[in-house]
């Protein structure tokens, strides 16, 4: 038998797409990093900058509000890549108050036939 795997998010993650202005934050000092997945509590990031677990990370987020400044706490963190000339972490970033991530975009209406048009009346 296969245990089940119990859901403990909170929200709902998802993966900002490239042209999305949520797949890539900096830090307050400018360092960049790629968002592999957000939610409105927390993100998924990855860069250069040296992350580790319990560490305060200041990062600018775009959203549909504009800029956002959040104060974030590292939860956990890796290296991700380990090379000569470059080392890359990997970590989950957990914010302080919850921030609207919602995707960019445009509501579809549930039919794309063109409106129907009223007869009116004719003038006498």
């Amino acid at each position: 038998m296969v245990p089940q795997t119990v859901e403990r998010r909170g929200h709902d993650r998802r993966r900002p797409d490239a042209e999305d202005p949520l797949a890539r934050t900096r830090t307050r000092a400018g360092a960049e990093l790629a968002v592999a997945d957000i939610s409105a509590t927390g993100a998924l990031v990855e860069g250069t900058l040296r992350l580790a677990p319990g560490a305060r990370v200041d990062i600018h987020l775009m959203t549909r509000n504009g800029r956002v400044l959040v104060r974030t706490r590292v939860v956990r963190a890796y290296v991700s890549e380990l090379r000569a000339d470059r080392v890359r972490y990997r970590g989950a970033l957990l914010f302080d108050q919850a921030v609207d991530t919602t995707a960019y975009g445009y509501s579809m209406p549930g039919s794309l036939e063109a409106p129907q048009q009223n007869a009116g009346t004719a003038y006498p």
